[in-house]
């Protein structure tokens, strides 16, 4: 736009020849696809519906779902899969806080993930004068978000969205939010200006090599380690160096437990892999090395009787970022950089003549590794109806095996830890659960992304409370007719469908639901295919028929309602009271 032109010369150039201008809808589509982004998930409205009309019409694809915070679940699990930032849309205030809960989310388990909101204008929002939906989304997203940004000018349209994709990506990826008010959209300047303020990112992720010296010491390390032990996380998963990561592991030759969305980096059916020797190689160890993995809740915090509280081991750990380094336990050689540049660093100073670890130790690592497998084998070939976890899972653990390509979506208390443990993945990034923060609802939103990203068929394991928090998204799986068949583990309740009133009231127990309520009539309602069943014979036919026909198909799976237990494998985080316990006699059943 001119010095001497104001938005009413321009409103007037416009129609005489709008091929001479752009506007801010058109300028943030375009600095999306400059930066590769092909796909939008939103929920429109005011003031972003016309954006989502005009990035269809522009070739992109829009996915518009029932509400903001699986949109935004679909989004992080876009940007896990692809390593580009999945995009989300929101309206403002409202749409905006339930897209947080994603973004959030993503910043987590460090995914890249853009939160694009609508919002009121500054000086409407900092006079605090009452506007619709006013909000300081800014504020309230920066303690989220690795960062976020606010655009005012349409000039800086492009400048923003490379700030949010160069964020996004950087280092440890993350969670970026970026604050489009609405009166930004409707700004128009001249066409050929503002091609030239985009901005397309270059290199948004640079290699990060890990000095010579910390190789040198991380090989000392392993190298003397008796009784060694590596953990992949979903930051190697992530990194999709697969062949690289593998070529580690194999050369090491160490046991290895993958957490649970890097399991098919290495096939769970690999030789080294402990999975089911988890208690003894985590006890036993005297080394234990992180690729992409970090000392959290989720193993303990490297601490406890889940690691023997002997004190003794030392740590090796690769990680994009260095503060991550003693975070929990001291790490005796930390290895700062990608993933890809370290293992490809150790296995040329680990070199062909690299002595692997004692056969007493692998050996006895195998050979609990294979008890375990035998004693659990028969539980999963039962025909129980109705059936329990182990006898459905097992029929879900052989179908993956048939049909590795498959990915599988996984959430729910019961119905998550034990599908985690039960059933096998065998190729990378095949799995997609809770994440870090244990996250309930993530369900149908990582689906449909698997589906969109991948266009590979989806098998979404959730447990009936999990599928409460997101199940009106089915709809969406249908309208846009998405191979996604869902199993939901239906027990009546949250953890047990057995629960009582301890007040012995009228109500039902606050962890009740509806008994043999019928989620595959909900499916059915929305076009897509419903099934009922209550064994695990019935179960193999109809997720094959699902399979086979790459149909949208929920499958209500009828759970007996004892045969979970409270809180699947976190009770111990319930915190226990001695009161209760005296006072309640039903709290000793729990």
């Amino acid at each position: 736009m001119g010095l001497d032109e104001t938005q009413d010369d321009l409103a007037a150039r416009a129609e005489t020849a709008p091929e001479t201008l752009t506007d801010g809808f058109h300028l943030l589509i375009d600095a999306l696809k400059l930066n590769g982004v092909e796909t939008i998930y939103n929920v429109p409205g005011i003031p972003i519906t016309d954006l989502g009309r005009y990035a269809q019409a522009q070739g992109m694809r829009v996915i518009s779902f029932r509400h903001e915070q699986h949109a935004g679940y679909a989004a992080a699990a876009a940007g896990f899969l692809t390593k580009k930032p999945g995009v989300c849309m929101t309206v403002s205030a409202p749409g905006f806080l339930n897209g947080l809960t994603a973004l959030a989310h993503a910043t987590t388990n460090c995914w890249p993930m853009i939160l694009i909101s609508g919002s009121s204008e500054r000086e409407v929002v900092d006079l605090q004068r009452g506007d619709y939906e006013e909000m300081d989304q800014l504020a309230i997203a920066r303690p989220h978000a690795k960062a976020a940004y606010r655009i005012l000018e349409a000039k800086d349209i492009g400048l923003g969205v490379a700030r949010a994709v160069r964020a996004a990506l950087t280092g440890r990826p993350g969670g970026v939010y970026l604050d489009v008010p609405g009166a930004l959209l409707g700004q128009v300047m001249d066409a050929v200006e503002g091609q030239k303020s985009l901005i397309e990112v270059v290199d948004p992720n640079p290699k990060s090599v890990p000095a010579p010296e910390a190789v040198a010491r991380a090989v000392d390390v392993l190298s003397k380690a008796e009784k060694p032990l590596i953990i992949i996380g979903k930051g190697a998963a992530y990194a999709q160096c697969d062949d690289l990561v593998r070529n580690l592991v194999e050369t090491l030759g160490f046991p290895y437990l993958p957490m649970s969305m890097a399991k098919g980096l290495l096939p769970d059916t690999h030789p080294q892999c402990a999975s089911a020797a988890r208690s003894l190689v985590l006890k036993e160890s005297d080394c234990v090395f992180l690729i992409g993995a970090r000392l959290n809740w989720l193993l303990s915090h490297g601490e406890g009787k889940a690691w023997g509280e002997k004190g003794a081991k030392s740590f090796v750990q690769i990680d994009i970022e260095p503060t991550e380094m003693d975070s929990n336990q001291k790490i005796s050689a930390p290895l700062i950089g990608d993933i890809e540049s370290c293992a490809g660093a150790l296995l040329e100073a680990i070199g062909s003549d690299w002595k692997k670890p004692p056969e007493e130790w692998t050996g006895a690592v195998s050979a609990k590794v294979q008890a375990n497998v035998e004693r659990m084998a028969p539980k999963l070939r039962n025909n129980n109806s109705p059936m329990d976890y182990q006898g459905s899972l097992g029929v879900l653990k052989d179908l993956i095996a048939e049909n590795p390509d498959v990915v599988l979506v996984n959430e729910g208390a019961n119905a998550l830890d034990q599908a985690r443990s039960i059933i096998d993945i065998h190729k990378p990034r095949k799995r997609l659960d809770v994440g870090t923060w244990g996250i309930m609802g993530i369900g149908m939103g990582s689906a449909i992304a698997a589906a969109i990203e991948t266009g590979n068929q989806v098998l979404a394991v959730e447990g009936d409370s999990a599928f409460g928090f997101c199940g009106m998204e089915i709809e969406t799986v249908c309208r846009y007719n998405l191979p996604v068949c869902i199993v939901i583990m239906n027990n009546n309740g949250i953890y047990r469908g057995d629960g009582e009133n301890w007040g012995g009231g009228d109500d039902p127990s606050t962890t009740v639901f509806v008994k043999d309520a019928r989620y595959d009539l909900m499916m059915q309602a929305f076009g897509g295919e419903g099934r009922h069943v209550d064994n695990p014979d019935a179960l193999r036919a109809a997720v094959k028929e699902a399979f086979a026909s790459g149909k949208p198909t929920l499958i209500n799976a009828v759970i007996a309602e004892g045969a979970g237990r409270e809180s699947g494998n976190i009770g111990n985080l319930n915190p226990s009271s001695v009161v209760a316990q005296a006072r309640y006699p039903q709290a000793k059943k729990i």
